[in-house]
């Protein structure tokens, strides 16, 4: 190698060369993600055991995996294995924690010049300080090395994360065992994509599920499960992977299965899929389903003063072309202009059960104003107080509309006059339904009287 970053040995051994080494080979994987930071990993192996007693590295473990949540089991043979003890090595090689172990040491370097210098390694950060067997000292910068010789690699450094057993094995040497351990580092979430006729009345809705895996390991064909909901955790991981480099990948199709599990919702990839360290892999969820849908213009001159909200809302129902439980997500809202599509809003869904209705806040209406005028308001003793308001909504489009206005009070409230007809939403909330012609205004005013 020509790199200062990047070491030649000449006479490199491994730490765990008396170890039992088991790769991910010939194994079975299930891996089930959570949406805050955590999975389980599930795997079976078909490992060789020493005899009577003899260490065992199990390799291609999550390099942010919590030790303390590791369970070993012996399929083959549960009585004849016990683990005596266990260790996660994740001290990984690299040229500065080789060069480091060899502080004081004999080492020798090949410069661009083509010449080699041999010397007690004295400092290896930045400049690298030799002392010669004359006891000269050079100093020489990374620009300058092209290689480096060293006779072994130091004890205690490894190529992958690793956990080491120490078993002792009474029964035969080849064995099939399962281990199941949390790590960190994976994450998943969903996408939704919604795309409105040109009515505004039905909307095309889709599913994406994005597996974020930051763990430091790849799952070879993996059996997938996603878990929606928020579990309980005593102690979240501690240690943070950095360096991720992600790329994304679509995967086939194949949607998952949903069911109830416990108080959460398990969705299942009823194929396996490949889980690529520093990889964002998107799956199908919910397929394109067509849905009936309700637009609404909104104005609470509690939330803004001037804007109408526009909203869409839909039952998430089998009768209305859905009935999955959904998965809370990002849902983006897309109407056809020609032949392409534009962007109209979008929203968080929260985690929506079946038969829930689902409603989206899409943006502010351009056309449409709103404006709440105090006419009056009188104190009418020490605990009581009443209001008189004008609420005025002006229509700049070329269609009449409908206007859900909304006013919240505090207290026992009740309205005395109004020139339309409340609904009581809430025990805080009045809406009135105002129809505003095109090109037009349109005005509720209502008197309401309070105590507290």
């Amino acid at each position: 190698m020509r790199q200062r970053n990047s070491i030649t040995c000449t006479a490199i051994f491994t730490f765990f060369m008396s170890v039992t080494a088991v790769n991910a080979q010939n194994s079975q994987v299930r891996v089930t993600v959570y949406n805050d930071n955590l999975a389980l990993v599930h795997e079976m192996r078909e490992i060789d055991l020493p005899k009577p007693t003899g260490l065992c590295s199990f390799r291609d473990v999550a390099a942010q995996i919590d030790p303390t949540s590791v369970h070993f089991k012996s399929l083959s043979d549960a009585a004849s294995v016990r683990v005596l003890e266990q260790n996660y090595e994740y001290d990984l090689v690299s040229a500065e924690k080789i060069l480091a172990r060899y502080l004081d040491q004999k080492i020798t370097l090949a410069t661009k010049q083509g010449s080699t210098i041999s010397g007690k390694l004295l400092n290896s950060q930045g400049n690298v300080v030799l002392q010669t067997d004359e006891g000269a000292i050079k100093i020489l910068s990374a620009s300058e090395i092209v290689a480096t010789d060293l006779p072994k690699l130091p004890e205690g450094l490894i190529t992958r994360p690793t956990l080491v057993w120490l078993v002792e094995n009474k029964g035969p040497a080849k064995q099939k065992v399962e281990v199941s351990y949390l790590t960190g580092g994976m994450r998943w979430h969903t996408e939704y994509v919604g795309v409105l006729d040109a009515t505004d009345k039905n909307l095309e809705l889709t599913g994406w599920v994005s597996i974020d895996n930051q763990s430091g390991a790849t799952f070879p064909e993996a059996q997938l499960l996603l878990v929606a909901g928020s579990i309980n955790r005593a102690q979240p991981p501690q240690r943070v992977y950095k360096g991720a480099r992600q790329t994304m990948e679509m995967a086939a199709a194949g949607s998952f299965e949903e069911k109830e599990f416990f108080e959460y919702h398990l969705y299942t990839l009823p194929r396996s899929c490949t889980l690529k360290d520093r990889q964002v892999k998107q799956i199908e969820l919910l397929p394109t389903s067509k849905t009936a849908v309700q637009k609404d213009y909104v104005y609470d001159s509690s939330r803004d003063a001037k804007k109408v909200k526009v909203t869409i809302s839909f039952k998430n129902s089998q009768q209305n072309g859905l009935g999955m439980a959904l998965p809370a997500g990002k849902v983006r809202l897309y109407k056809p202009e020609g032949e392409a599509q534009i962007l109209v809003g979008e929203d968080n869904l929260d985690h929506t059960p079946r038969n829930e209705e689902i409603r989206l806040n899409v943006g502010d209406a351009f056309d449409i104003v709103g404006e709440r005028t105090r006419v009056n308001f009188r104190q009418m003793g020490e605990r009581s107080n009443e209001e008189q308001v004008k609420i005025e909504i002006r229509n700049h489009k070329s269609e009449a509309v409908t206007v859900k206005v909304l006013e919240h009070f505090g207290g026992d409230w009740t309205i005395r006059q109004q020139s339309l007809e409340h609904a009581k939403k809430d025990a805080t909330t009045a809406e009135w339904r105002v129809a505003v012609p095109a090109d037009g205004k349109a005005s509720v005013d209502y008197t309401v009287f309070r105590t507290w």
